[in-house]
């Protein structure tokens, strides 16, 4: 039972979340295109959007850019920059004033000093390690004989698992934010609300299949490791 074979392991935990996730992906794809067809009323644009709720937060120093690629959005906590794909920055969709209000919510957050974002933030680098290395680390280790290769792998790659549930929260609670300033302030109306908290919906599911696949994977590895010890 090869780490990167199809084991029983694969086929039990890993591949009924990837068919989530795809499922997630799709979901989200479908759903931000059949609300980039629904215009506000308002006749605002992602970017106008963005750069009102940021100044009515008092983040004045905090920038709007467009930026290239397909739901690419993000905010840069180290540059203090709302980062907006095109099919967002200029569009006046329904779809675009929720994703770049959801991406302002991560401004507000970092302003905040909101504890999620702070530690997901110090995860990163640990986590871009663990899901890179781990794995194979501790496959190495089995093969050589070396427990000590195995617990860093692990612990490696469980760094990674824990920055995808802590994501979570993060991602919750912008888009939380999101839709009570999009009422508060009266960017959209009722049925464009309704509107925009499907697409978070959406999106949201995209962390939540994400998280699966990652718990999943972690799972596998450690079960495969304790097999591989018992023989």
């Amino acid at each position: 039972m090869g780490y990167y074979g199809i084991d029983v392991y694969y086929l039990v935990l890993v591949l009924p979340v990837l068919i989530l996730s795809l499922y997630a992906q799709f979901k989200v794809k479908s759903t931000f295109n059949k609300y980039s067809r629904v215009g506000n009323s308002k006749g605002m644009t992602g970017a106008d959007v963005a750069r009102t709720i940021l100044d009515r937060s008092g983040l004045y120093d905090v920038r709007v850019e467009a930026y290239p690629g397909y739901l690419t959005d993000h905010y840069d906590p180290r540059t203090k920059v709302v980062r907006l794909s095109r099919s967002v920055y200029g569009s006046t969709s329904v779809s675009a004033i929720g994703v770049a209000a959801h991406e302002t919510g991560h401004a507000i957050q970092h302003k905040e000093g909101y504890g999620p974002l702070a530690l997901r933030s110090s995860l990163v680098p640990v986590a871009n390690i663990g899901s890179s290395i781990g794995p194979t680390m501790a496959i190495i280790g089995l093969l050589l004989g070396m427990p000590i290769f195995i617990k860093l792998g692990i612990i490696l790659f469980g760094a990674a698992v824990l920055f995808y549930l802590v994501t979570l929260p993060v991602e919750f609670n912008a888009s939380s934010r999101a839709i009570r300033t999009l009422e508060d302030t009266g960017i959209l109306n009722y049925n464009e609300i309704d509107h925009a908290k499907k697409v978070l919906k959406a999106a949201a599911m995209t962390y939540v299949a994400s998280a699966a696949v990652a718990i999943a994977n972690f799972l596998r590895l450690v079960l495969i490791t304790n097999n591989r010890r018992d023989d």
